[in-house]
């Protein structure tokens, strides 16, 4: 469903992302963890072109393009069948709770107004924020707003759902509804990328962890391979930092 070829990113001369290959099935649930600044948020971005590859193909479902050549109208036809949850909400200040899910199904997809305010409120209700539809942002904790941004990528209906370190910005005690969130949304098969680093919840959720470092992907797996039986000594050194 998901094809990533020879994917490549630079900043200031220095590759974030070498030549990256990823295949990504329908319904699988994939989590990237790694250290810092080893190119894992920046494959997010490029994979909805928010970053812009020097290289690569990227298909999603039946839309293909070429990274370093893609029109404006094909990036456009990439990113909609994407949906990108950000670890800083990125919320309409301005706007409700409800206005904020609703703005992507009138704005892009052009679905009638009437029908989008049902569709918010009923999403809203799947978030657990039904009272909140007429909150603001400025109203609203951490969680409140990442499950707001979680339930604006669930309205559209995405094929992919990226997530970038969607519990990064919020305090510990917001951190368990906005995962519990996110495990309802896979109990429905939903495909997704997630880059964390909550290493039990990758645990739970992840069919496949892939590993990052300098920009590859050097090692991959199911959870128990990766967390019970990792092979290369980069995810060696890294997982052992993270029980000390």
């Amino acid at each position: 469903m998901i094809s990533v070829r020879n994917l490549t990113k630079s900043f200031n001369g220095s590759a974030v992302l070498d030549a990256i290959d990823l295949d990504i099935a329908a319904g699988e649930r994939v989590v990237v963890i790694g250290p810092s600044g080893t190119g894992k948020s920046t494959l997010l971005r490029s994979l909805n072109v928010l970053d812009r590859p020097e290289a690569g193909r990227i298909s999603i479902g039946d839309v293909t393009l070429d990274a370093a050549r893609a029109s404006k109208a094909e990036i456009l036809a990439l990113r909609r069948r994407s949906a990108f949850v950000f670890q800083n909400y990125a919320l309409f200040a301005n706007k409700t709770a409800q206005e904020n899910i609703m703005e992507a199904l009138v704005t892009v997809q052009g679905m009638p107004r009437p029908e989008a305010e049902r569709k918010a409120l009923a999403v809203l209700a799947e978030t657990g924020l039904a009272d909140k539809a007429r909150s603001y942002p400025a109203s609203l904790s951490g969680g409140q707003q990442q499950r707001v941004g979680i339930g604006r990528a669930m309205a559209i209906g995405a094929e992919l759902m990226l997530f970038d370190e969607p519990t990064s910005a919020l305090d510990p005690e917001w951190v368990g509804e906005v995962l519990d969130l996110m495990r309802r949304v896979a109990e429905n098969r939903q495909t997704m990328l997630i880059v964390t680093h909550e290493m039990q919840f990758a645990r739970e959720i992840a069919d496949r962890v892939l590993f990052m470092h300098g920009g590859k992907i050097v090692e991959q797996g199911p959870p128990e391979q990766i967390f019970g039986a990792p092979q290369d000594p980069r995810l060696q050194r890294f997982l052992k930092r993270l029980s000390q």
